[in-house]
């Protein structure tokens, strides 16, 4: 019989068809590579187990009916590389010792080779238990190469990254319905030729502690031959078959990022992927923030415990059914400065990508000029309307701090800086038109920087938009004439 190590038990079957003994009937199970010998033994009064080997205490098990029913087999309860050998399943009087059956165990060890390419965005270090664990279940990912180097524990129903190796450090995932699943597979991001070698998956579940080893292979992605030969092939020869051109376009189109520009104040923009039709009906599809990394959105016809993080929460969407259509375009609403970097679509499937794309995302901030001199000039903002009774606008020069203008209904202590009292002003119930827009009078030139326009609610602020602001000397204007100098002296909103 075979059995890896960590299983929850194993049966070793032994079948008795006869009659036992009448008089001091006995059922043992023994080693005879050991000393003592005794694996188990079961009398007609119950176990004795006095004489056990104590390699198997606590771990083994016999039918307490076995000797009316004739099944002597035995439960042996996680197994360990060290159970391997010869068992002996007999029957006796004290006197003389019947065989019924020698059986030979080997437990293998659970060990799983996986192999990750180079470039790959995130790996999977499968490891499964029956499912329904206790909640005090404790799970331990280390390096089996290394000296003790946590890569990833779970406890007291949460991930936790007390004393984890820095070099895993934000890298690390487990499902947060692992207890219910048994499933304890490890998600590794972003590995590298470092991360090679051997990982133990560690179970600490009641008195049981169950371990599975994986392998991790780092391999070189290689340069598809294909490709090579398409190149050649395009230079000899004029026309090619559709299909080729298609592959040919998919796979390099796929490594080159779409540039997306938008506005700071838009309602949405979209992030545009459009692949194959028809995707596997099991594939997810990840829309991820590259840096810094953080999960923007998730789509997955199977429920799914990938967390979305919070800053995108409300703000993301994707067209319906994206699998069939193969529009992958993810829509975000409410386009922030914070928001502009590197967006990277994935789609996977059982643990690989198949698919992948990256757009380049810039929120353009607000630019507005106006020479010193100048009656006034308006800081335009504008959002949705009707925003809680309860909120505060306020607008703050961002470098060097100094708050500009607050706007609240009721009373509120928050000072306004010397430099701006008596120069700005706001339109009549921002709240309500969601006209945020601050004009700022006698523009002088240490006015300009950046302004950001803050909406606070109990603490937290549910909008910002930033404004940059120039104003710029009258020893800068250039030569061209009064008439020139008046058009200059005239305020420039640049979007």
């Amino acid at each position: 019989m075979e059995v890896y190590a960590g299983e929850k038990s194993i049966l070793l079957p032994c079948q008795y068809s006869g009659f036992p003994p009448e008089d001091d009937p006995a059922v043992m199970w023994t080693r005879s590579d050991l000393d003592p010998k005794s694996v188990h033994l079961l009398q007609k009064g119950g176990d004795d187990l006095s004489g056990q080997n104590q390699h198997y205490s606590g771990r083994t098990s016999v039918r307490s009916d076995a000797l009316k029913t004739g099944n002597y087999s035995l439960t042996l309860r996680n197994p360990q590389l060290t159970d391997s050998g010869s068992y002996t399943c007999s029957i006796t009087d004290g006197r003389e010792e019947k065989i019924l059956r020698d059986l030979q165990l080997q437990v293998k060890d659970q060990q799983v080779e996986v192999k990750v390419e180079e470039g790959s965005e995130s790996v999977i270090l499968p490891c499964k238990t029956p499912p329904d664990l206790p909640e005090d279940t404790r799970v331990e990912w280390t390096r089996s190469d290394r000296k003790l180097t946590i890569v990833h524990v779970y406890a007291n129903r949460s991930n936790n990254p007390e004393n984890q190796h820095c070099h895993y450090c934000d890298r690390t995932n487990m499902t947060n319905s692992l207890l219910r699943t048994g499933d304890l597979s490890l998600t590794l991001k972003y590995p590298t030729q470092r991360d090679t070698g051997g990982y133990i998956c560690t179970i600490y579940r009641d008195k049981d502690i169950l371990r599975q080893k994986v392998v991790l292979q780092h391999v070189k992605a290689p340069f598809p031959s294909w490709v090579t030969a398409l190149l050649v092939f395009l230079v000899l020869l004029p026309v090619v078959s559709g299909g080729l051109l298609f592959h040919f376009r998919h796979y390099f189109m796929s490594l080159i990022p779409v540039e997306v520009e938008v506005e700071l104040g838009a309602e949405s923009v979209r992030l545009p992927f459009k692949t194959t039709k028809n995707l596997p009906a099991d594939a997810k599809v990840m829309w991820e923030r590259y840096d810094p990394r953080k999960m923007v959105y998730v789509f997955c016809r199977e429920p799914d415990e990938t967390e979305q993080h919070e800053d995108y929460r409300d703000r993301t969407e994707m067209n319906e059914d994206p699998l069939t259509t193969g529009d992958l375009t993810l829509t975000l609403t409410q386009p922030r400065q914070e928001d502009s970097g590197e967006y990277k679509c994935l789609v996977w499937r059982r643990g690989d990508f198949i698919r992948k794309k990256s757009v380049l995302l810039t929120v353009k901030v607000i630019q507005v000029e106006v020479e010193e001199g100048a009656e006034s000039v308006r800081l335009p903002i504008k959002i949705t309307r009707n925003l809680p009774a309860d909120a505060k606008v306020m607008w703050e020069r961002y470098d060097p701090r100094k708050m500009v203008y607050v706007f609240c209904r009721e009373p509120d202590e928050t000072e306004q800086h010397g430099d701006y009292r008596d120069r700005t002003e706001m339109n009549e119930d921002p709240l309500t038109t969601g006209d945020l827009t601050l004009t700022l009078t006698r523009p002088r030139q240490e006015d300009s920087g950046e302004y950001r326009c803050l909406v606070w609610r109990r603490g937290d602020f549910i909008r910002k938009k930033s404004v940059l602001l120039t104003v710029r000397g009258l020893s800068q204007v250039e030569e061209g004439g009064e008439e020139a100098q008046v058009d200059r002296l005239m305020m420039r909103s640049i979007h």
